[in-house]
């Protein structure tokens, strides 16, 4: 079984900083895209950021110039570095790992983990 948990969430003041971490963990051959998406209260689940297997990034815009998607390979763990925080960037932020693959001969599926809360005050 296929595990991925988020760790990292927490309150900080608008203009702050947090990292977010997400490790896969279980059987795993292999992944493919890993991202982070965010839920705010009343609103639909919005993609944050992802990264391809292969390295292309792409963030959602209201985002751009001032968090940072990477990943480690090795550990299967997908980071988000969240600068200059806005108040509308408060909502739990979710990870999510495409085409996890658990044999060389497996097309994978798809993983979320449960969420970190992220809150930023004015």
């Amino acid at each position: 079984q296929v595990q991925l948990v988020e760790t990292g969430g927490g309150l900080v003041q608008a203009g702050g900083s947090l990292r977010l971490s997400c490790a896969a963990s279980g059987r795993i051959f292999s992944i493919g895209d890993m991202g982070w998406y965010r839920q705010a209260p009343g609103k639909q689940r919005e993609l944050v950021a992802f990264i391809t297997s292969g390295g292309t990034i792409n963030y959602t815009d209201s985002v751009k110039g001032r968090f940072t998607i990477s990943r480690d390979y090795a550990k299967n763990t997908v980071y988000l570095q969240m600068n200059s925080l806005k108040p509308e960037d408060t909502a739990v932020y979710y990870c999510k790992a495409d085409r996890v693959a658990t044999t060389l001969f497996d097309y994978g599926i798809t993983y979320w983990g449960k969420g970190t809360l992220v809150t930023v005050s004015s």
